[in-house]
């Protein structure tokens, strides 16, 4: 795993083999935070990771500046890593949680202005998960989230649903609430 930019830029962490992870690849996350750089002020966002993996969209953002980080991880295993790798680089505006996010959804009553989620590809109710986050108004104004997933969902039909870009087998969908 590389942090592409920002303090902590190009530093590599050993993902231990025992994680069974599908890390959003390189290609994809470069690609990513290409157009989140057009519409986020790092040092001004406090963001929202949701099925967190080894940590890296949520050590990026940290990386990039943000002061404000939850880490949403239901593995435990996941979840000691994110831990191990977060005491390593300092990174005190990170703040992983164990937890399954859909209760974690269900239960969260702050608003953020970034998310992003990465569930399992083949993930029963991971079609459900923008509507429980529009739902919830978990969005300030402002706000964006982004959902990533496999071909087989299309969200174009949700409110808020600004764009999808694709990169190889990776959808990126985005939401955006407008500011006023």
């Amino acid at each position: 795993m590389r942090i592409i930019s920002g303090k902590y830029k190009s530093r590599r962490i050993q993902v231990p083999a025992n994680l069974k992870a599908r890390p959003t690849t390189d290609f994809a996350r470069e690609s990513l935070f290409n157009i989140l750089n057009n519409m986020v002020d790092w040092e001004e966002t406090t963001a929202l990771d949701l099925f967190s993996g080894t940590g890296s969209i949520a050590f990026e953002f940290v990386s990039r500046g943000c002061p404000f980080v939850i880490s949403v991880e239901g593995s435990q295993n996941h979840y000691n890593f994110i831990c191990r790798t977060q005491e390593a680089l300092g990174a005190k505006e990170l703040f992983p949680i164990k937890a399954d996010v859909f209760k974690y959804l269900q239960s969260v009553k702050q608003q953020f202005d970034l998310i992003f989620a990465d569930p399992p590809y083949d993930l029963p109710d991971a079609a459900k998960i923008p509507s429980l986050i529009l739902e919830k108004d978990l969005l300030k104004e402002g706000g964006i989230f982004v959902m990533e997933h496999s071909r087989n969902l299309n969200f174009s039909h949700l409110p808020l649903f600004q764009k999808e870009r694709k990169y190889g087998n990776v959808h990126f969908s985005f939401f955006a609430v407008e500011t006023h």
